[in-house]
This record gives C-alpha cells, structure tokens and sequence, in this order.
C-alpha cells in the first residue's frame, strides 16, 4: 500500500477511547542473561537494558519493542509519547552503539531484546504471540533486520516468524550507511548497497505482516521513501500478503514518528484479525 496521508487528518480519524487501562513500568531491565552479563564491561551492562510499561488489568496484550532512531551512533531507549498507554506494552530498547560496538554486536543486542519480551511478556499478561518489532530510522533498520533476517533470532533458539509483525519506522533498508562505513565502504552514504547487512536482502513472502512507515518523500531523508517502496513492491510480488506502505503528507524525518504512532494500533488491529489494509496502487 502506498497512502498519501494527512497528519491531521490521520489525528482525527484514529483517535479513539481506550478504555481505563491501569500501568506498570519496569525500568532498566537488563535482557541478557546472567551468564553473558558476567562477561560483559561496564558499557554493556550499563546500555543493553529496556523499559517495559504494560498494561496490568488487559491480559493477552500486544507489546510493541521500540528501538530508537540516531544513526546507529547515538540516541537513548524513549518510548514515544503518542505510544504510550494505547492498550498496548511498550518496551523502550538501549542497545550498543558504533564506534564502540560492531555492527554484529549491535544487533546481537537488537536480537537479545526481542528475545527477552518474546519469552518474558507471557509472565507480565500479555501474548508472546503478539509481540511486535519497530523503530524509528537506525532503530527501523535494527526492528527490520531482526524481522527479516533469520540469523539473528535463531542463534537464541528463536525463529523471527514468531514475531506478530515489523513495523519500521523511517528505516534503511539498504545496507545501514553507518554499517558501510565500519565496514571499509568510502563512495557516497546514499550509493545503494544491497548485502547481507541489508534488509531488502530478506524479502520472501514467509515473514511476518509488515508495516513501513515514512514521512513525505519531499522533505524526508533521501532515497528512504524510494527504498521502502522498492521493499514493498518486492515482498508483493514475491507473494506475501501483508504488507502496508504508508507516505505521511507534511511530515519530515522526525515528525514521522508522531505519524506512525497514530497508525500502529491500527495496524496491530489488523494483524490480530487477519484484516491487512486495502492497497492503494
């Protein structure tokens, strides 16, 4: 699907009542196991911890992992305010960051996030079935990789099509410009590379639903607009048949993810009654 969206009218026609949920938040969970943390610097420790809010009196909730956007080089785990408490669990991820970790080593952290709310959530009230990734730029790249690409999930004994869905927000899905450049690529960040490091490597027809998000190709990031369209199109004719591509009219980079929050419940709706949006060509 490719629409053409009004912020303000997306406000509007998504904004809803939800009901008196009641809230927790545990802050700082670490998600690597003890065995691995004794062997871990301070760095490590420190930054592979997660903020889960959830809601206490809605068993069988969705929970969407939220990994946050700064070009794999910076930014701090937040959950987005428009996010937060829509009858839904938020799990808000720090992961390691570039120059200090690999790029193996940040998604190994991406992967053992997810990891953790697919065998923890259950214990909270909510249905590891229904367990979502997403991110907003670098943390859309990470939700995106973790999604398609199967290696990662499955060196902890888990498969990526236990995921409910992927929703990256904004992400490259090209092979990350920050991940070129540790990588010993000098052309120019936007020359495209499609390589193992690179989402749409793993198009198939057997993943999750996805949901990609940008902002208006006119004042958003160059070439992701493009790239995530090329994604969705390949995943079509390759025969999957969940995919939803939206363009958010007026919206640049960051505002996307004012956006995309609105749209993610409904998304989540759709998933959970088998119901993908109607495509727009």
């Amino acid at each position: 699907m490719k629409a053409l969206l009004c912020f303000s009218l997306a406000l509007f026609a998504i904004h809803a009542d939800l009901g008196a949920e009641e809230y927790r938040t545990e802050a700082a969970l670490s998600y690597y196991e003890s065995a691995r943390l004794e062997k871990a610097d301070a760095y490590q420790k420190e930054t592979c911890v997660l903020d889960l809010v959830y809601p206490t009196n809605k068993p069988g909730f969705a929970t969407v992992i939220w990994f946050h956007g700064g070009g794999l080089t910076g930014g701090e785990r937040e959950i987005p305010k428009l996010l937060q408490e829509k009858g839904i669990a938020t799990a808000a991820v720090g992961y390691r960051l570039s120059p200090k970790a690999t790029p193996d080593e940040i998604l190994q952290d991406a992967a053992a996030a997810t990891a953790w709310v697919l065998k923890n959530i259950e214990a909270r009230g909510g249905d590891p079935k229904k367990v979502f990734i997403a991110g907003h730029s670098a943390g859309g790249y990470l939700a995106a990789m973790i999604g398609m690409d199967p290696r990662w999930l499955a060196a902890l004994g888990l498969s990526n099509r236990q995921l409910a869905g992927i929703i990256p927000v904004s992400g490259q899905v090209s092979t990350h410009f920050q991940v070129k450049k540790v990588r010993g690529d000098t052309q120019p960040e936007l020359r495209p590379i499609i390589d193992e490091y690179a989402p749409l490597y793993y198009a198939s027809k057997d993943l999750p639903p996805i949901c990609l998000i940008l902002g208006d190709r006119r004042i958003e990031y160059k070439n992701r607009v493009e790239e995530n369209d090329l994604l969705a199109v390949s995943l079509r004719n390759l025969g999957h048949p969940f995919v939803e591509l939206y363009e958010m009219g007026g919206l640049d980079h960051g505002g996307v993810v004012n956006g995309a929050c609105l749209l993610i419940p409904g998304f989540i709706k759709r998933v959970e009654e088998n119901t993908p949006a109607r495509q727009v060509p």
